[in-house]
């Protein structure tokens, strides 16, 4: 049976980009053929979420990578849910690691975030992640509920929300997680989603996976029974973006062919 759940990508630009390079990359979007089945968004710095939205096509989708926990007030440097759909975008990237490690954000933090984004209506990227410590002393598993529990707790409608996972021993390090600690990984994260919320959400809610992802391991790890997608880092700033998109249709394309050599053979 096929999944429900529709694959989805997105692709992060971080602090990497400025207005001619989002135009280059805004160009080369708008140009590829891309698979119509996947939900495509790139994450854009907020500086430049309006000069995104404007140029990429309605069909891309353009998420802050942060935002704070209330409407407006007086917190200097910060960006509210409210701004960012004054921008035209509806999504918002929360918890992600880098927050989480760099800023030192912790569980609860990105709970009330999350909480108040939701309230304002805006679609969220919810971040989970385990560092190199965790994965040397066994701690997956501890880790990664505890996370979801703060973040459950702040969550109304499962149905706006995507949740991502990333190994921060397999970001950026040279290190490739395997197909199996990823599958893995992914169906903790799903397990205790049916344990603890409902089989409606567990079944439905798409689980990302946002180590390193590139044009070489997309596809095989696109078949993955778990993986509704990729939370995409730099392979977001190269043409590798639009393979990582159309990922699923390769696969497709190829069991189509593969059944009809069988029909012939048969």
């Amino acid at each position: 049976m096929s999944s429900p759940r529709k694959f989805f990508v997105i692709g992060n630009w971080k602090m990497n980009v400025d207005k001619n390079r989002i135009n280059g990359i805004v160009k080369m979007m708008n140009k590829a053929a891309l698979d119509p089945n996947t939900e495509a968004v790139v994450g854009c710095p907020s500086c430049y979420l309006s000069h995104a939205r404007e140029h990429l096509s309605p069909s891309i989708g353009v998420a802050a990578q942060n935002c704070y926990k209330v409407a407006r007030g007086n917190f200097s440097g910060e960006i509210s849910p409210e701004m960012i759909k004054d921008c035209g975008c509806d999504w918002v990237i929360l918890g992600h690691p880098e927050r989480r490690t760099i800023f030192s954000e912790p569980d609860s933090f990105i709970a009330e975030k999350v909480a108040h984004a939701q309230e304002a209506g805006m679609k969220i990227i919810a971040c989970l992640c385990e560092t190199t410590e965790d994965r040397k002393e066994g701690r997956t598993k501890e880790v990664l509920f505890k996370q979801l529990q703060s973040l459950a707790g702040a969550i109304r409608d499962w149905s706006r929300v995507v949740l991502a996972f990333e190994a921060l021993w397999a970001s950026n390090t040279g290190v490739f997680a395997t197909n199996q600690q990823v599958q893995e990984a992914l169906a903790l994260v799903r397990d205790w989603l049916r344990n603890n919320v409902s089989e409606k959400v567990a079944d439905t809610t798409r689980l990302l996976y946002a180590g390193s992802v590139n044009s070489g391991n997309c596809r095989e790890m696109a078949a993955l029974k778990d993986l509704d997608g990729f939370l995409v880092g730099s392979a977001a700033l190269k043409p590798d973006i639009v393979d990582i998109i159309n990922a699923r249709r390769g696969r497709v394309s190829e069991i189509l062919a593969s059944l009809r050599i069988e029909d012939q053979q048969g």
